[in-house]
């Protein structure tokens, strides 16, 4: 099996000062590619541990994909350790000074006389094409490892990825396939939940079940050669099966996504109302290019009395339907104690529910997130020709009309 790995580099990741973005990103791609990354490490802005990491590493990986330390200034150390950790010296590469230059007079700008620094790569080194910023990529190889160089800007790095590092990888290891991959996302249900049924599922050889938890998401995911597809197929079905109406959607994607499809498909328009969700909800839809007809964002909490919270509402998202020509609407309330509706207006009548929501131990995004998510399953669930209103084990429901 080949073994790939990355390289992180950067005190600011390092220390936790950025998220990197990168590697998750890297470890999906490379995982859809065939190339499934073995093990990731993180290194500061030490020249020596740079070169200490980059010798260890090549007597150990067949692929090491280095990311950051490549731009202007004196804490980018990458190309001086690369061409340490060879032995060979760092050369200016004068078709890489025009590309530069080029870069910078398109965009009427001198370019600085440190940015010569980004062309030395070490001599014995192949330079990797950058489209899209002043740092070339450039690849070296050490011992038993092909080791690839990249800047640290996400946009950047994935181009250099997917069009000089993945290709070259192909074409060095045609034999490689990428696994399938059959996953769901749900919605409503614990993991362990899942689990204590999942668990007990057989899977054919090389095949394993696996759960990624995001909250408040869940997906579940069969994995495997392609030689056992139908195999596994045949175990999907059975997850199917377990997850049932908490399926939110297969594959990938998001709900909103699928929502938009969908309320696109059937001419169907959506007006939106929130207080505790602060926006996010509309946000969310927005973003997935949901058909919304209008909306309204009210206040995070308020005075009235948690008996009338549901009634009070029920009208607003009937108003609201009204007001806006929208055959549907979505109300979330505010927080009325420790109580929180929310409703779903539709050509059938107005529906909803009380819940006491008391997860304090839950951070506000977190929290928002999840009844933005239970708003959402609403519509998904009246789309089905569902019950719109679902029955989640870890929401205390107080009240219901459906």
């Amino acid at each position: 099996m080949l073994r790939v790995e990355m390289l992180s580099t950067g005190e600011e990741v390092l220390h936790g000062q950025i998220v990197d973005s990168n590697a998750a990103w890297l470890a999906s791609y490379l995982f859809d590619q065939g190339l499934p990354m073995t093990s990731r490490e993180t290194v500061g802005d030490s020249l020596d541990e740079l070169v200490s990491v980059m010798k260890e590493r090549s007597h150990i990986a067949d692929v090491l994909i280095v990311n950051g330390g490549l731009g202007p200034t004196t804490d980018d150390l990458s190309a001086q350790a690369a061409a340490l950790a060879c032995g060979v010296e760092l050369v200016e590469d004068a078709g890489w000074i025009k590309t530069m230059q080029a870069f910078f007079n398109e965009r009427g700008r001198p370019m600085a006389e440190s940015n010569r620094k980004q062309a030395q790569i070490p001599a014995n080194a192949e330079l990797l094409d950058n489209p899209v910023g002043t740092a070339c990529g450039f690849s070296v190889k050490l011992n038993r490892c092909q080791i690839f160089f990249t800047p640290g800007v996400p946009s950047e790095f994935k181009v250099m990825v997917e069009q000089q590092i993945v290709p070259r990888l192909h074409k060095q290891f045609p034999a490689l396939e990428a696994p399938l991959c059959l996953r769901l996302t749900t919605f409503g249900r614990g993991e362990s939940d899942l689990a204590t049924e999942l668990d007990k599922l057989e899977l054919p050889e090389g095949v394993v079940m696996g759960y990624r938890s995001s909250s408040p998401i869940i997906e579940l995911k069969v994995t495997g050669p392609r030689s056992q597809e139908a195999a596994m197929q045949k175990a999907f079905e059975r997850v199917r099966e377990v997850a049932g109406e908490s399926t939110i959607f297969e594959g990938l994607g998001s709900l909103p996504d699928r929502l938009a499809e969908r309320l696109l498909a059937q001419n169907l328009r959506l007006a939106v109302s929130e207080s505790f969700t602060g926006g996010l909800l509309n946000w969310r839809l927005q973003s997935a290019g949901v058909p919304l007809a209008g909306g309204e964002l009210l206040a995070h909490t308020e005075e009235a009395s948690p008996e009338k919270t549901l009634e009070c509402l029920l009208a607003r998202a009937q108003d609201l339907a009204e007001k806006t020509g929208a055959q549907l609407a979505l109300a979330v309330g505010a927080l009325s104690g420790d109580r929180l509706s929310l409703t779903l207006h539709t050509p059938s009548g107005t529906c909803g529910l009380t819940i006491r929501y008391t997860a304090t131990r839950h951070g506000l995004t977190l929290r928002q997130e999840t009844i933005a998510m239970v708003a959402m399953d609403m519509l998904r669930r009246y789309l089905n020709g569902w019950e719109v209103v679902a029955d989640y084990p870890w929401l205390d429901r107080v009240a219901k009309v459906q």
